[in-house]
């Protein structure tokens, strides 16, 4: 239940950033009035030896949220993703997070695939290991099915997580709703959609039989891509809080030592790489989202397998056709089209000047292209692009950003491989084919067969659908609804009395 109650966790949250240092750098990353800063830094410096100590060794920010616990550590994973609301430099910062915990003892993730599987764990699997990886949501054993004898991967959810996360998650929107009622200035950031976004995140991962169906359907986009596989999942041994797979064994995507001795080609890896990602964001719309080198292994006959579906990205056709226009666009340097295209698809208003934002466009990309093919980062390019387009006040579109976060994190990927890889020249191949595809007369022929279908489907519809919007023009408007005077009074009279409580549970804390 969001309400007062979260009053004491959200204390204790001020007081752990305020002790590590993270309050300031926070707030001159979400460029907080001097008003907000006096009144916050105020309201918490009291209580801060009530704060966490945290890590000391770690940057201020991440210091804070690991110290707070794994609903925060995920959320300043999620806000890693969101340069457009914690800024560049903070959204940098939190990238070091890990997401690493102590694991919770064999016996408990026993009970949970027993109450889960509804048999005994000994029953389904010959053997069952201690855990091999241990995060905030779930943690990982390797196993061996007594049926087949087949090795597989157990993923299982931490006992009462599901609780945990929920009050903090309750906390963050209290959180939200004060930091939009006290400082009309920070509403741009939307604060409540972004906890609401987070929400969505983590709702998707508490529940494993959504990350066992989107590394199937990943699974179906990519089945015939050559050197790249994934685990598959083992659906009879699956459920909300258990997901079996069949164990990936590979050398680390990180070990470049232990690659070369494998005589793994790590050029020709670190493209493929690249070019994977690419394929499946512009050709599938579905592409994994998370893809460090801590999910990707590579395979003895030199493919490339990923793992933890936890976090994946989707993109409508329409968006990727537009942003294969824009990367094209880029690629061949006529900056007129890629701000033709930005116009066209209604990213940026259309009353501001073409030319103008043209201009701008080519003071992002020449720069970038007078540097070495070494130094050229797409990740960096989109980055800019964001810098200037919400100049020219596009709206924050989250996909695009979950996309340009990800391709940052598959550059680096490439680069640790490669460090002389040339981005742009393995991108163009696959950029040139999906606009040959899905851009020309074929496309044209396929977009018009696709509506047909869709006419023919509501056909009989039509005509009482027309009518009715008819009908709808005709009538006047009904008169907008009055406020009512009783229910802002007792807004008021609850605002005075949470306050109330508030300052009733500080005075006692502090005596």
């Amino acid at each position: 239940m969001r309400g007062p109650h979260n009053i004491w966790r959200l204390i204790r949250t001020g007081a752990t950033f305020e002790r590590t240092g993270a309050m300031r750098v926070v707030l001159d990353a979400m460029e907080a009035p001097r008003t907000v800063r006096i009144v916050l830094r105020g309201l918490v410096w009291p209580f801060r030896w009530l704060g966490y100590k945290g890590d000391p060794t770690m940057p201020p920010a991440p210091r804070a949220l690991t110290a707070l616990g794994p609903a925060y550590i995920k959320f300043g994973q999620i806000l890693s993703t969101r340069p457009d609301v914690v800024g560049p430099s903070l959204a940098n910062e939190l990238r070091v997070l890990q997401d690493k915990l102590p694991p919770f003892s064999l016996e408990a993730a026993k009970r949970s695939i027993a109450a889960e599987l509804e048999q005994p764990a000994d029953q389904i699997f010959s053997a069952l290991s201690e855990p091999v990886a241990a995060a905030s949501i779930a943690q990982v054993h390797r196993a061996q099915l007594r049926s087949t004898g087949e090795d597989v991967a157990v993923k299982v959810l931490r006992p009462g997580i599901e609780r945990a996360f929920r009050k903090d998650i309750d906390a963050f929107y209290l959180a939200a709703g004060m930091i939009e009622r006290l400082a009309p200035a920070a509403r741009r950031l939307r604060p409540t959609d972004v906890i609401a976004h987070f929400e969505g995140v983590v709702l998707g991962e508490l529940d494993l039989r959504l990350e066992a169906a989107s590394a199937s359907e990943f699974d179906a986009n990519t089945k015939n891509d050559e050197g790249f596989r994934l685990p598959q999942v083992k659906w009879h041994y699956s459920s909300r809080r258990i997901m079996t797979m069949t164990w990936a064994e590979g050398l680390p995507m990180g070990d470049n030592d232990a690659l070369d001795q494998a005589g793994i080609n790590r050029e020709e890896l670190g493209e493929r790489v690249l070019r994977l990602f690419l394929n499946h964001a512009l050709r599938d719309g579905f592409f994994h989202a998370d893809m460090h080198q801590g999910n990707l292994k590579v395979a003895p006959t030199g493919e490339i397998i990923a793992y933890d579906f936890g976090i994946m990205g989707h993109i409508d056709e329409y968006t990727r056709r537009v942003y294969a226009e824009i990367l094209f666009g880029f690629i061949r340097r006529d900056y007129k089209r890629v701000a033709e295209v930005h116009f066209e698809a209604g990213y940026v208003p259309a009353d501001r000047d073409v030319e103008e934002f043209a201009r701008a466009l080519r003071a992002v990309g020449e720069p970038i292209f007078g540097l070495d093919a070494t130094q050229v980062s797409m990740g960096r390019l989109l980055s800019y692009l964001f810098e200037v387009t919400e100049r020219f006040g596009m709206q924050t579109r989250t996909e695009l950003i979950l996309l340009q976060r990800t391709m940052v994190v598959v550059e680096g990927v490439a680069r640790s491989l490669n460090p002389h890889i040339n981005i742009w020249k393995v991108a163009q191949p696959v950029v040139e084919s999906y606009i040959r595809q899905s851009i020309g007369p074929a496309a044209l022929a396929r977009d018009l067969g696709k509506t047909a279908m869709v006419l023919a489907r509501f056909g009989p519809r039509l005509p009482g659908m027309v009518e009715a919007v008819l009908v709808k023009q005709g009538q006047d408007a009904p008169a907008p609804p009055r406020p009512s005077r009783a229910r802002a009074l007792g807004w008021l009279g609850l605002g005075l009395l949470i306050g109330a409580a508030a300052a009733e549970f500080a005075h006692l804390v502090l005596h």
